[in-house]
């Protein structure tokens, strides 16, 4: 007779059973044995053992008085059962059974016995089996370090047809347990990538096998992996705070090894959102700003070749624009022999010149405005006034930068109609200390002038 596969058997007894109806037949309490019926003999390689299931095949049973087969059944474990009736096969043209309710690596005993209507024959000879141990995993298994919060595991494509799939499994330092992470499917496939990692972090691998028929193997060697650490903290940044329109931003040169650039962000608040400004290559930057007295805060941060950013949301500089020169603070304005005289004072020792602006208000439709720049004094005279017209003067100080200060309170004069009408000549303002004081009419809303 031509022997038939383990998988050919389970095909053959999944049919037969299938097509078997009803309530099997048991053996009876009180066994009455008939030594005429014929015993199982199983054929000269009748067994087949696998991890997770054994098949048997005997002779065929030709005697009409057969009705079917006992199988019986013993599991030699450390809990070890007794020989107990297992299963029945009611039909007598059956010559081969497939048990699937097997453990792997464990040893069991069957025997066999044919019954009629009856009685049952003789208990066949004893047939012990140990099923075959789970498969070990693969026998070759390698990590790559030092990636960028990814971690990378290669293996050996296991030499067994029968597996289907692998398990990946993974644990950390912390962790008591592994957990299952991954199913590789094919047997030839040979690494699994592992995403989204913790940067500088050990974590553990190993790698099980999956059969076809469901059988997971003992654990691979665990290998390690720790992933790449973050760049280097940038260190040393220094914002300057007394550049004209301008703010320079300068740190220490970056030491990481796979560096690639650098980032700046700002904000205008030390615990505000900070937007990037510059990627760039060298450690010094400056940022042009259009404000006086602008105050900005500044973060660097290194980049190496695989997109890694260092921490940098620790440190934040301050950096500031030059702020406007003092405004200057008005003390005297009168009119003294048909001219307007102002008077100021500023301690400020980065004030170089100064700017007066000059408006006249002749109707309620008609004003004029004028500015007298680079006086290098603290006192402006006017002489193109003229009478009964008001005037309002502002002066702002300049820095050897040109920034312009803030403005001086707003002075408001209204001459007399005794002033001599000097609108149409074209005499220029001149400092003087040494005009007579005349009575007019002088406004200011705020200033103490004394």
């Amino acid at each position: 007779m031509k022997l038939w596969t383990l998988a050919t058997f389970c095909a053959a007894s999944l049919l037969i059973l299938s097509g078997c109806g009803g309530t099997s037949p048991k053996p009876a309490d009180e066994i009455k044995i008939d030594k005429t019926l014929p015993v199982v003999k199983l054929t000269e390689k009748g067994t087949f053992v696998d991890m997770n299931a054994v098949a048997f095949e005997w002779s065929a049973i030709e005697d009409e008085r057969v009705k079917g087969i006992y199988i019986y059944k013993q599991v030699m474990s450390e809990e070890a059962s007794d020989l107990s009736h297992y299963k029945t096969i009611d039909n007598r043209f059956t010559t081969h059974y497939l048990d699937t309710e097997i453990k792997p690596d464990t040893g069991y005993t069957y025997t066999f016995k044919t019954f009629s209507e009856e009685a049952e024959s003789q208990m066949s000879e004893a047939k012990a089996i140990n099923s075959l141990p789970v498969l070990q995993s693969v026998v070759w298994i390698q990590s790559i370090q030092n990636m960028p919060r990814t971690a990378k595991i290669i293996w050996r494509p296991h030499s067994n047809q029968k597996v289907k799939s692998y398990i990946v499994e993974r644990r950390t330092l912390e962790e008591e347990k592994w957990s299952k992470i991954a199913t590789v499917d094919g047997r030839l496939n040979a690494e699994f990538i592992d995403f989204d990692l913790k940067d500088d972090y050990v974590y553990k691998y190993r790698v099980r096998v999956l059969t076809y028929d469901g059988i997971t193997s003992n654990p691979s060697e665990i290998v390690q992996v720790v992933t790449k650490a973050l760049p280097i903290t940038i260190k040393h940044i220094v914002a300057t705070t007394d550049l004209p329109r301008k703010i320079e931003i300068n740190w220490e040169k970056s030491t990481t090894e796979d560096f690639a650039r650098y980032h700046l962000y700002r904000s205008e608040s030390s615990d505000g959102t900070y937007e990037l400004i510059a990627k760039l290559y060298n450690p010094t930057f400056t940022d042009v700003v259009e404000e006086d007295g602008k105050e900005y805060y500044y973060r660097v941060s290194a980049i190496e070749k695989n997109g890694l950013e260092s921490i940098h949301d620790k440190i934040s500089i301050q950096g500031l624009t030059l702020i406007k020169p003092e405004a200057p603070s008005l003390v005297e304005a009168k009119v003294i022999d048909n001219k307007i005289e102002i008077k100021w004072s500023n301690k400020d020792t980065r004030v170089k010149k100064y700017t007066v602006i000059k408006k006249a208000k002749t109707g309620w439709f008609d004003a004029k405005d004028e500015e007298f720049v680079d006086i290098s004094g603290k006192k402006f005279v006017d002489a193109e006034i003229g009478p009964n017209i008001t005037y309002y003067y502002q002066v702002f100080a300049i820095d050897e930068f040109g920034i312009k200060s803030e403005p001086s309170i707003e002075v408001e004069i209204k001459t007399p109609n005794s002033v001599t009408d000097n609108t149409k000549k074209e005499e220029s303002q001149v400092p003087s200390d040494k005009a007579q004081k005349k009575e007019v009419e002088v406004i200011v809303p705020t200033q103490d002038f004394n």
